[in-house]
């Protein structure tokens, strides 16, 4: 199967299980509800919560095991999204090709969906799956989720995104801000999957210093193409870190710099998971998919 395959193919895998634990109608206030829905549906690639299912089965886990917790990642992801977008932060119109949540639904109700997807997702961690063998697991797996979600990760992350906004920035600045805005919700899920594998302390390691650098890829990768691209392809606004004076990699390092950089975090992800051996191919996969995809 093709990276591009193999990705469809998890997508809907997460997709399902998404709409499986969302609250469900009747149980909730419709309204937060449906800008819940409207968020998650359609998604975007859904690389957070495919990436925590990979590493699962790279350390030989079951994937039932792990799918609660993918999809509580990306109910954190898109939180992330729609807070992002309100005119206090980013102030954009588009996400995932169409109007933001506070533009449907007004500021107010935007932030209530980001504040319901946030606590529903440690809900879902928490609850599901129910075995009490996955016990431990779990909480270890919670704790990684908060840590990544948090000040010391994605919130720490986007506080000193803003203040570095239209000031110069040292390259170890800059990749301190992606390792938490962007990183730390990518490396908590690959290692959440092999945590929920019982997989050994090298493996996971190894799945951390995957996670890191696949994360800083990906944000390179995507500052690039918020220059390069268009609003249609990209499914949010072009050009919006150049408008908004944003610390980026291009600006910072050039495009031409910064792809070989995406392209050398690759080659670390991909270095670091092969003894792994084969299971690990998806997640190899995964990284190249990253460093050439156009949208």
């Amino acid at each position: 199967m093709s990276p591009e395959g193999y990705l469809a193919a998890e997508r809907r895998r997460v997709d399902a299980a998404l709409r499986r634990y969302l609250p469900a109608p009747g149980k909730v206030t419709p309204t937060v509800r449906r800008a819940m829905v409207y968020s998650l549906f359609p998604g975007g690639k859904r690389i957070r919560p495919i990436l925590a299912i990979a590493s699962c089965r790279a350390a030989e886990g079951r994937v039932e095991d792990v799918l609660p917790l993918a999809a509580a990642i990306e109910m954190i992801h898109t939180y992330s999204l729609i807070h992002d977008d309100l005119p206090a932060l980013d102030n954009d119109d588009l996400r995932r090709g169409r109007a933001t949540s506070h533009r449907m639904f007004g500021e107010a109700m935007a932030i209530l969906a980001g504040d319901a997807l946030l606590t529903h997702a440690f809900e879902v961690a928490a609850i599901h799956p129910g075995a009490l063998r996955c016990a431990a697991r779990k909480v270890r797996a919670i704790g990684l989720l908060a840590r990544a979600a948090g000040v010391t990760g994605m919130i720490g992350g986007q506080v000193m995104d803003l203040e570095a906004e239209g000031r110069r920035c040292s390259l170890a600045t800059l990749i301190r801000i992606h390792r938490g805005k962007t990183g730390a919700l990518m490396r908590a899920a690959v290692v959440i999957g092999g945590v929920m594998a019982e997989d050994g302390e090298g493996s996971l390691q190894a799945l951390e210093r995957y996670g890191d650098a696949v994360g800083l890829a990906f944000q390179i990768i995507d500052d690039i193409l918020d220059l390069e691209g268009s609003s249609d392809r990209l499914g949010k606004t072009a050009g919006k870190d150049l408008r908004d004076r944003k610390a980026t990699f291009p600006a910072l390092l050039g495009v031409a710099a910064s792809r070989r950089r995406a392209e050398a975090a690759a080659d670390r992800a991909v270095a670091a998971i092969r003894p792994l051996g084969r299971r690990a191919g998806p997640l190899a996969a995964i990284a190249r998919f990253i460093v050439r995809r156009t949208s």
